[in-house]
């Protein structure tokens, strides 16, 4: 039997589709889109020991785009009956009459939609009790919360399951669509001494419930975390090897994708211009976009507008092998989708045979970041300067906690100077890294 929520299975969700489709074709469309989907979700918050909420989430949207030649207009609605399934088309219609012309605009190549459909593993739902999901938050809290007399407070633990169930068709023939679900289990506490507090946080976040990490390991992670900040000094202004604990390293990854990512591309809004097939980061970084990841976070067949999917290979040995384009941002730079409408899909950071503490024992002087502050990256210059909080590295061993210090360079340079990349690969993220290494960066600190 197939997935239905909200009294919605899918084959529903392609009769409204094409019902959409076909008001479109009525008031003279000469293509048209619609994306739907269905969702339903429950978060379930602890604090102190004692349940705070339980939240249960149902949601539904449709977003249609129509097309007049090379005119464009998008309208959504939360509302499925036949008389919003008008008026939403007739809004998208009426908009798409106001728009300038582009002619960049338009459905995907329809040689290029994809014809096999894959099975993922992303769809796993949950089936504990409301009962037994109360006590998996509260023995995370509490395991955390009695870890040490230190432990003085907390800021909750929370758990969170979703299922979704989602379809695209469009007028040139294209119709896909599958069922997904989600799972997170977190936690945030707060540690007190002599010298002040501090707080951090731990979370799991999965595609089957079944796969979170176990509720206690949560709980002694979170506590270690916030009590390892508690020895906070000084250090002096300079420059320094920098390890990016591997949660904060997905968000260098994330900003070296945004710079060859269409939307920048053809704005000429990036420092990574005209960069295809140079060298623009260090013999350390390879990384491969698998679409096709089992459990992956942003596993897919079809990308947004129904363009098959592959694995391929972004950057090798530093050496940058493709862009992330839809068919927009494409033809606005006279090229071919490579079908990241809707962004990228599991990249995944080949890591080198060392481990974290491997990393931290080759530094004389330097930093791990375990916290970033601000979005301090100019994209178009590729200036970088971030707010940050982490531990103090001497001798090869971590020293002290610091906190208020900054951190400048220029990503550019940043990516070139990739040391080494940890196998403590963060699997919270559609970023699959390991921390990485980068020498050196400039360091503002109090002193």
């Amino acid at each position: 039997m197939g997935v239905k929520l909200l009294n919605f299975s899918e084959d529903d969700l392609y009769l409204i589709s094409n019902k959409v489709l076909d008001i479109a074709k009525k008031n003279g469309a000469t293509a048209s889109e619609v994306e739907i989907s269905v969702s339903s979700g429950k978060t379930i918050s602890t604090r102190m020991g004692t349940l705070e909420t339980i939240e249960l989430n149902n949601g539904k949207s449709l977003s249609t785009t129509i097309f007049f030649s090379h005119h464009q207009g998008i309208a959504s609605t939360s509302d499925f009956s036949n008389d919003a399934l008008e008026s939403c088309v007739k809004a998208a219609c009426q908009i798409a009459k106001y728009t300038a012309e582009d002619r960049a605009f338009g459905l995907a190549d329809p040689s290029l939609y994809s014809k096999d459909v894959k099975d993922l593993n992303i769809y796993n739902p949950y089936f504990d009790s409301q009962e037994l999901m109360i006590q998996k938050v509260l023995e995370c809290e509490d395991y955390a919360l009695s870890f040490d007399s230190r432990i003085a407070n907390s800021e909750g633990a929370q758990l969170s399951t979703s299922e979704n169930l989602f379809v695209y068709l469009n007028s040139a023939g294209f119709s896909g669509g599958y069922p997904s679900s989600r799972s997170s289990l977190s936690c945030s506490v707060v540690a007190k001494s002599d010298l002040g507090m501090q707080r951090d946080y731990s979370y799991s976040s999965v595609r089957s419930y079944n796969d979170l990490k176990p509720a206690k390991l949560i709980g002694k992670d979170v506590a270690q975390r916030a009590l390892k900040r508690l020895d906070v000094r000084p250090i002096k202004t300079g420059k320094y090897p920098i390890i990016f604990e591997a949660p904060i390293a997905t968000s260098i990854i994330s900003s070296m994708v945004a710079a060859i990512s269409g939307g920048n591309l053809y704005r000429e809004t990036s420092f990574l211009l005209n960069s295809l097939n140079t060298k623009i980061a260090s013999d350390s970084l390879s990384i491969i976009e698998n679409p096709f990841l089992d459990k992956g976070h942003s596993s897919s067949y079809f990308d947004g507008e129904g363009v098959h999917l592959k694995e391929r290979t972004i950057l090798d040995n530093g050496f940058l092998k493709g862009y992330f384009l839809s068919s927009y941002s494409a033809r606005k730079l006279g090229m071919q989708t490579t079908g990241n409408s809707g962004g990228a899909h599991n990249l995944i950071v080949s890591p080198s045979k060392k481990t974290l503490e491997e990393l931290i024992q080759g530094i004389d002087k330097g930093l791990l970041i375990t916290e970033l502050l601000g979005h301090g990256l100019n994209m178009v210059t590729g200036d970088y300067s971030r707010g940050a909080a982490g531990f103090w590295i001497e001798s090869g061993k971590i020293q002290h906690a610091v906190e208020e210090i900054t951190i400048a360079s220029n990503l550019k340079d940043m990516l070139l100077n990739i040391k080494s990349i940890a196998n403590d690969t963060y699997q919270n993220s559609s970023k699959y890294t390991g921390s990485i290494m980068i020498e050196p960066m400039t360091v503002a600190a109090n002193s």
